[in-house]
């Protein structure tokens, strides 16, 4: 319990604060004067609540659209238009997920649990008890659900019957952001960004480490300003990588050798993504950083949304699009950072990142309302 209490106060810490004692005010949206994105909300429907420290998400496939709220329901929804296909009622609290794996839908509870469902109609193929709370979306091989719980411990899982097939466990620091980020498989290569500011390269397989990098070492007196979680997805563009620290670093690391190519001082726990050669990252205070993919230069950086809790970035036809904590969602150049489109999708911030498909995006709000927005 009291590592519990310590990873909600430091969440709450990040988000109202920038380092200092001072809550800091969202800054006032400005009327944008000549919008060259028009957006329009094409259907939305309500898919139950998640909640601050849930990492609930919406998964695309061809097929169907696939959420789940934190009373445990699963659905499938028609990704034309948002009708249901399927409802599963697992009885559980769902913390994070759904991820599509195959023929299966996987979720990840509050109770220790990896559950999945038929993709086809939602019937429950398995479920398997772990170590601990499941803090990030499962990630899956042709055969394996890969799962990372709370207690710093990665769980590979049969996807035929849930049978544990490897763990790699590392120690977790006793005060760290509440959530995880997600294992990445890339390349035939299993990344993880971890908690203690460090970032480890697995064989899939078997789950033997092949290297293991510091990219932000835990400094200052208090155990808040030690805080170097790795929370961000990771992203991958050939052999390199990027990850972002809430400890201070942006870096890219050669995921051959685990070598860090360069490092830039920018805090995040959102995200990040690529834009062509830039990579484009949300900080923790609201700025928007567009940095050369090959050096870290700054290209540009965009803070007319300070302290607005940004998302991850995701690219949408050529636009960058970011949520901000009261339901807007902002499309910018991804050449010059410069805000052209807003919609209002709700009332609350994104939960989890938005699905990109057919030239719209997905994106399921806090409140529990999934919206399907198309971009002109």
């Amino acid at each position: 319990m009291s590592r519990l209490f310590g990873v909600v106060i430091a969440a709450l810490v990040l988000v109202a604060c920038s380092g200092k004692d001072n809550v800091r005010e969202p800054a006032e949206l400005q009327d944008i004067a000549s919008p060259a994105v028009k957006a329009e909300r094409q259907w939305s429907r309500s898919v139950g609540h998640g909640d601050l420290f849930s990492r609930l998400q919406v998964a695309s496939a061809p097929d169907a659209l696939f959420v789940a709220d934190q009373q445990g329901r699963v659905r499938a929804l028609d990704a034309v238009n948002g009708k249901p296909v399927w409802e599963a009622r697992t009885e559980t609290r769902a913390i994070a997920g759904p991820a599509v794996a195959g023929e299966d839908v996987l979720i990840g509870t509050l109770d220790a649990e990896v559950i999945a469902l038929a993709r086809a109609d939602g019937s429950e193929r398995w479920r398997t008890k772990v170590s601990s709370e499941v803090m990030a979306a499962p990630v899956s091989t042709r055969d394996l659900a890969i799962v990372r719980t709370v207690d710093g411990r990665l769980h590979a899982l049969s996807l035929e019957d849930g049978t544990r097939r490897w763990t790699f466990d590392r120690i977790v620091p006793n005060l760290t952001l509440r959530g995880l980020s997600p294992p990445l498989l890339h390349g035939g290569r299993l990344f993880v960004g971890m908690d203690n500011g460090r970032m480890v390269a697995l064989n899939p397989a078997t789950g033997e480490v092949l290297w293991e990098q510091v990219i932000a070492a835990p400094t200052g007196r208090s155990e808040l300003e030690r805080l170097a979680d790795i929370d961000a997805a990771l992203v991958a563009d050939g052999a390199e990588l990027y990850v972002a620290s809430v400890g201070g670093e942006v870096a890219c690391v050669d995921g051959e050798t685990g070598q860090v190519l360069w490092r830039r001082s920018i805090s995040s726990y959102s995200g990040m993504t690529l834009a062509a050669d830039k990579v484009v990252v949300t900080d923790t205070d609201g700025r928007v950083w567009a940095l050369d993919a090959r050096t870290g230069a700054a290209a540009w950086k965009q803070e007319a949304l300070l302290y607005r809790r940004l998302s991850a970035p995701v690219m949408l036809d050529g636009l960058l699009m970011t949520g901000d904590f009261d339901g807007y969602l902002h499309w910018l150049s991804p050449s010059t950072g410069e805000i052209v489109g807003r919609l209002r999708v709700g009332d609350s911030p994104l939960q989890g990142v938005p699905a990109t498909l057919d030239g719209r995006v997905v994106v399921l709000n806090r409140d529990g309302r999934l919206a399907s927005v198309g971009v002109q």
